[in-house]
């Protein structure tokens, strides 16, 4: 009877936290796909807010956001991806060579350059953020993808989740490479990182997400379109009066469907590191 009791509550309250998290996802691709924005306003505070019927359904939002001169979306998005994808892609190399050497190598203050990086996850970006503007200035790459590149791809916490798998490795795999007359760098490209895949996949989905959601700083450093990622575009797209919620939906919308591209294309890499770090 209890188990039986503990089963319906356990279930419960999945679907509680189910219809909690699509809830809002549910209201932004119906509030899209209505064209009659005074229906919209109608349909807010009901449940009608979640659905659209199949015949009511418009694409009618999506043209005019994809159509708006004074907001080009595609331009924003072509910055956002960009951007995302050279510090995912060259902070996997970077953050993952940085935790192999930490992880491998035998030199003095290994121990002193852990502790830092350690420290520097819980240090957040507000506390930098003016500091490091000065810099970027001093170097003359405001507005620029280089400014909003270069300082995000030392990742500590990313070195971190690299270093932890890189310590559960066997030594007698490094052992056995360097007996075939491997260097430390051969058995890191052709070792160490093809087994941390679902590394790679869980620092790929966090820092895209990061890097794709940030708003601060690239409110400080961009000033026009021709550098200016999608999330900034979306704040001033949204703060314009009066707004037009099925245009800022559809924006939405449109903003977060790459990020969903990635973690559809990296989750079963995800969800194993999920598991191992939890039998762990």
């Amino acid at each position: 009877m209890n188990n039986g009791f503990a089963s319906v509550a356990r279930l419960t309250l999945a679907v509680f936290i189910l219809v909690v998290v699509l809830a809002p996802i549910m209201l932004m691709f119906a509030t899209s796909l209505k064209g009659d924005e005074q229906q919209i306003l109608i349909d807010f505070g009901t449940w009608r807010a979640f659905w659209v019927s199949p015949g009511d359904i418009s694409l009618e939002n999506y043209r005019q956001v994809l159509s708006d001169v004074q907001a080009p979306l595609l331009r924003f998005l072509l910055n956002s991806a960009v951007i995302t994808a050279s510090v995912v892609v060259v902070g996997i190399f970077v953050n993952s060579t940085v935790a192999f050497s930490l992880s491998r190598l035998e030199f003095k203050g290994r121990g002193l350059l852990l502790a830092v990086f350690v420290s520097l996850i819980i240090i957040p970006m507000e506390a930098l953020a003016v500091p490091l503007l000065l810099m970027m200035n001093r170097v003359g790459w405001l507005d620029t993808y280089q400014v909003q590149i270069v300082p995000f791809i030392a990742h500590p916490f990313s070195i971190f989740l690299f270093y932890q798998f890189f310590t559960k490795l066997p030594r007698d795999l490094d052992d056995a490479a360097y007996v075939e007359g491997a260097s430390p760098w051969q058995v890191y490209w052709g070792l160490a990182l093809p087994l941390s895949l679902p590394v790679i996949a869980t620092v790929a989905i966090l820092q895209s997400l990061e890097i794709w959601n940030s708003y601060l700083w690239p409110l400080m450093v961009t000033r026009g379109v021709e550098a200016r990622p999608v999330s900034l575009a979306l704040a001033q797209f949204f703060g314009t009066p009066p707004p037009i919620w099925g245009d800022v939906m559809a924006f939405s919308v449109l903003m977060s469907l790459p990020v969903l591209l990635v973690y559809l294309g990296f989750q079963r890499w995800f969800i194993q590191s999920a598991v191992n770090a939890a039998i762990k």
